[in-house]
């Protein structure tokens, strides 16, 4: 998972350097409150100095009205300003290029954006603590193929506990449902996220949903975390479809079960979840709560 999310170390220590063409170009963006940078390499070595997230703006450099709006109507609004205070920022076209090589790589066509859709988004690094194996991975990207993301979900975004691209994405579509289920605003657990992970991968492994396994995991899982009442949900995507798209998907089909959804839309002692893809194009989810 390092190696799949790590093209911000591959282009830090690499001699790239990010280049647009001057068709390319995107009109100077300016924050009063924020300060951000129009080149990638430059913004990521910043974060990792300050050892913070690094947000990347991936803007379409031939929608300048769309770009113009989303800053002043979502990035410049006074609940999204606090936290992308505590953010390194940068602002790069959709058509931003990196040089390696002798050759010109499109940054949006590298396999670690590919959840990026090939369109504009925000993307989101984490420098912020070494000693996570996330660390310095993309651990959020959100597409704007259905229109730019609003206030609200841009402020959940910014707040998501610390975690993995996947567990991330996972927690982005539970907080952001219509119904607002209340247990990924539970206390976050690093070991329920882990034991979330292992359980996701088992069923991407074999390519089948289910609680496998459970009377053991269940004890297990009891015994570690230091409480009793552990709880699971399961659920699988469509083949095919992007990683946003199938974290929602999870979401709903939880939401049409009333046990499943009696567990995630309750406030437990602790969570996690996460998610994983199978060779047969599915996205396996897993949401594991303990304690009440």
């Amino acid at each position: 998972m390092r190696q799949a999310f790590g093209l911000a170390i591959l282009l830090l220590v690499s001699s790239a350097r990010l280049a647009c063409s001057a068709e390319t170009s995107l009109p100077e963006f300016r924050d009063e409150a924020s300060t951000w940078h129009d080149d990638y390499l430059t913004g990521l070595r910043a974060a990792r100095e300050a050892k913070q997230l690094y947000l990347i703006w991936f803007a379409d450099e031939k929608d300048e009205a769309a770009n113009e709006k989303f800053a002043a109507s979502v990035l410049q609004s006074a609940d999204v300003l606090p936290l992308l205070a505590e953010m390194t920022l940068a602002k790069v076209s959709t058509a931003a290029t990196i040089e390696k090589d002798d050759k010109q790589i499109k940054l949006l066509e590298h396999a670690t954006l590919k959840e990026m859709l090939g369109g504009p988004g925000l993307a989101m690094i984490d420098f912020r603590d070494e000693e996570h194996k996330y660390h310095a991975c993309f651990v959020s990207i959100y597409p704007f193929r259905r229109g730019a993301i609003t206030v609200p979900k841009l402020k959940v975004l910014c707040e998501l506990p610390a975690g993995t691209l996947t567990q991330r994405t996972l927690m982005f579509a539970v907080r952001t449902h219509p119904a607002k289920p209340a247990s990924a605003w539970s206390p976050h657990s690093e070991y329920l996220a882990r034991e979330a992970e292992k359980h996701s991968r088992h069923q991407a492994s074999i390519n089948l949903q289910g609680h496998h396994n459970w009377e053991a995991r269940f004890h297990q899982i009891n015994a570690g975390l230091g409480v009793g009442g552990a709880k699971e949900v399961c659920a699988e995507s469509w083949p095919g479809q992007s990683l946003l798209d199938a974290a929602i998907e999870c979401v709903d089909s939880w939401s049409q079960s009333s046990g499943h959804w009696a567990a995630v839309s309750t406030r437990h002692a602790y969570f996690g979840y996460d998610m994983k893809r199978g060779t047969n194009g599915v996205w396996y989810a897993t949401g594991i709560f303990g304690g009440r």
